[in-house]
């Protein structure tokens, strides 16, 4: 005779499990449509393999695990997928969840099995694979998948295996009446199990009032080693850490799992389910449901296909909605309310029952908590409920999972035995919501700020690289110049004054002298463009930062960063009014001849920064930013230097008179001229499909080469004509 224990707390409800045993096991029709939801378990939704039109076979997979922890769904009948569509499911929220709906041709053909002779011959990962194919998850609690149960952690040896046909909650009798009936498939599907765990010993446990089961089950287990545990009738007997109690001794410690003690707990409709598989190759299709309650004419247990909605269960059953209370899905102890009762029967649905007015009468209205400590006696897991209702109550989650909230199996013991009828699991259930979003709320947070790190190190490290890249470039452009400035420097045909023009234009020289060289003077066009390019850089770092105080993130480095480009922005703008200045008086150089190429270069360059100032000034405006003012003075300034080198432009080009008529110099020109246009709408097709940085300066860059194209078109085609005239 093994030994039995006991656990602390626990409560005697009125068990009216009568109702449900006197009739055999029924077996309905097909309903008209299977809602099968693709999330019935812990884990992952499945990932659907059907279409909509496609016909299925009964036992063929709809859709597949996605992921480790996850659980295979497969068609329960033969039929036609109508859809995928969003379907309520059962949920105390009530809510919606994708599932395949699938319309029965009533043939029920089954699909292609692989059945098992010998288990023995596979080893354990060939048998865990075959059960998460099948489908299989817990049928007596949460659904969590059974293949990943029966694969427990290296370190913890499975010393004993439980099997739990306590079934303790009040109403049901699902499992009851699996044991009465099938008993034989129960005990092979433990021994399957066994084999994979190599436990030291099995247990069946089962509660002292199901005699036929008993009997059942010890007829069953004839010539093995497993043994019958009748244990004590008491709520909650039947939750795992109790039961593992009630015939161990041991308990499961705080956070962690049966495996760490070295027990594994199974439910009896799990053991068959693994037994149909692995010698059958039959996945999990249908359940044995309880229907009860005396808004049902026709209480029994039914073998219910998964999917079929509970309306249809109630029908069969001769449902009275006058005369029902309340629909509960589950036991009346940790069950919960249906509103809509269109939901599908799901791989952990046990029971339902159509309670009548006074079965389940309307709760009274809660009072204040007298302090009598009946739910503390009542708790199987030895908390205090009253401690953790007030801190529920009080929002103090933190300090309600200090008292091992967590640990709460939500049994509803506390409940049941409350004088002052206040729902005490409710408010658990709530605190536990609120902690469970707390976290998932600090995750998301942790990974957004995580994510805008990575962003910032990545625009740090790509404008390193461009300015790496800008530097490479200035300093091949520099020395190509020097280059081209020493091959022009021996050209005899140039002139004196070009050579000046060219020694001014490019080293920047206020003059030539023959006494002494003179400090090279700044370059205005150069300061200018430092400048641009430090306002650039400052607004893209004024831009991360107003991002990162939207998003919540670090705005520390970000605010220095802004500052430094501040300051950056202010030395330019010193260094180029100092160049801007008017030089000390001197002695008058002599007057360069007029160059028009430098002279068309400074206006092109002139009206390029006068758009950029524009573009600048818009963008202002439009952000609503302090700098307005500012940027309009800059416009003003930058119109007046376009004004200026276009009228000094005007006065270099020769009179009209004496127009040039090279033909051949100026077709080459033009081709010059269409050759870089050419060039630079390819440069900018490619910055627009790589969604580039530089869309608006190739733009502009552009259509300074389309004026030049038709600049050079009109002048070639007025040299033509005046040769034309000449001839």
């Amino acid at each position: 005779m093994r030994k039995i224990w006991d656990f602390p707390g626990g409560i005697h409800p009125p068990e009216n499990k009568h109702q449900s045993t006197t009739a055999p096991i029924r077996t309905l029709p097909l309903p008209n449509a299977l809602y099968i939801p693709l999330q019935q378990h812990i884990g992952a939704p499945s990932q659907t393999l059907v279409n909509p039109g496609d016909r299925v076979l009964k036992g063929q997979m709809l859709a597949e695990p996605e992921g480790r922890v996850s659980v295979a769904v497969h068609a329960p009948t033969s039929g036609t997928i109508e859809g995928i569509v969003p379907h309520p499911v059962p949920h105390p929220s009530g809510m919606t969840d994708w599932c395949v709906v699938l319309q029965p041709d009533g043939e029920e053909q089954w699909a292609d099995l692989e059945p098992l002779e010998d288990y023995h011959s596979e080893a354990a990962p060939v048998l865990l694979e075959r059960i998460r194919r099948a489908g299989i998850a817990g049928m007596g609690g949460a659904g969590f998948p059974t293949e990943i149960k029966l694969h427990p952690p290296r370190d913890d040896k499975v010393r004993t295996l439980i099997l739990n046909g306590a079934e303790c909650e009040p109403y049901i009798t699902a499992d009851d009446m699996l044991m009465r009936t099938r008993a034989t498939d129960i005990v092979l599907g433990l021994e399957i199990m066994a084999f994979i765990l190599e436990p030291e010993e099995c247990v069946i446990g089962i509660e002292d009032n199901k005699p036929e089961a008993i009997e059942a089950l010890k007829q069953a287990v004839t010539g093995t080693r497993i043994d019958i545990a009748v244990v004590p009738t008491k709520y909650p007997s039947g939750g795992e850490k109790q039961l593992i109690q009630l015939l161990t001794g041991l308990e499961v410690p705080h956070g962690g799992i049966p495996a760490d003690v070295g027990v594994m707990c199974q439910n009896v409709g799990t053991a068959a389910a693994v037994y149909r598989a692995v010698r059958f190759g039959e996945p999990l299709i249908s359940r044995i449901t309880t229907l009860t309650g005396e808004g049902l004419a026709s209480k029994g247990n039914v073998e219910a296909l998964i999917g079929t909605p509970i309306r249809f269960l109630l029908e069969q059953s001769g449902f009275s909605e006058a005369n029902t209370q309340r629909l509960i899905m589950g036991g009346p102890m940790m069950g919960f309310t249906l509103d809509d009762p269109d939901v599908p029967v799901i791989k952990t649905t046990n029971c339902i029952i159509a309670g009548s007015p006074e079965e389940f009468p309307a709760p009274p209205p809660a009072q204040p908590c007298i302090r009598c400590g009946m739910c503390a006696e009542a708790c199987p897991m030895e908390l205090l409920p009253q401690q953790l209702f007030w801190f529920a109550q009080s929002q103090e989650f933190e300090k309600a999972e200090q008292h091992n909230l967590f640990d709460c199996i939500e049994c509803g013991a506390c409940s049941y035995v409350c004088p002052s009828t206040i729902p005490l699991v409710q408010f658990y259930r709530y605190a536990k919501g609120e902690l469970r979003q707390q976290r998932d709320d600090q995750i998301k947070s942790d990974r957004a700020r995580e994510r805008f790190e990575a962003r910032q190190a990545r625009l740090e490290r790509e404008q390193a690289e461009k300015e790496a890249k800008r530097k490479a470039r200035a300093e091949a452009a520099a020395k190509a110049q020097a280059e081209k400035r020493e091959q022009a420097a021996e050209k005899p045909k140039k002139t004196a004054s070009a050579a000046v023009e060219a020694a001014l234009a490019r080293k920047g020289m206020a003059a030539r002298t023959e006494a002494a060289a003179t400090p090279e003077a700044p370059d205005i066009a150069t300061l200018e463009a430092n400048l641009t390019k430090a306002q650039a850089k400052l607004r893209n770092m004024q831009g991360l930062l107003k991002d990162a105080r939207d998003q919540g993130g670090d705005t520390e480095k970000l605010e220095r960063a802004v500052a430094k480009n501040e300051e950056r922005v202010a030395a330019a703008q010193a260094a180029l009014d100092d160049a801007k200045a008017p030089a000390p008086a001197t002695e008058a150089p002599e007057s360069p001849t007029p160059d028009l190429e430098t002279l068309q270069a400074n206006l092109d360059k002139a009206t390029a920064k006068l758009d950029t100032m524009r573009n600048l000034l818009a963008e202002a405006r439009a952000e609503g930013g302090d700098n307005v003012e500012k940027l309009e003075r800059a416009v003003a300034k930058n119109e007046q230097r376009v004004q200026a080198a276009q009228d000094a432009l005007n006065a270099a080009r020769p009179a009209p008179s004496a127009p040039k008529t090279d033909i051949p110099d100026l077709e080459a020109a033009l081709d010059k001229a269409r050759a870089k246009l050419d060039t630079m709408q390819g440069m900018l097709q490619e910055a627009r499909d790589a969604n580039g940085d530089n869309v608006d300066k190739l733009e502009r860059a552009v259509a300074k080469n389309q004026d030049r194209v038709a600049r050079a078109e009109q002048a070639l085609a007025e040299a033509r004509n005046t040769a034309d005239t000449e001839s």
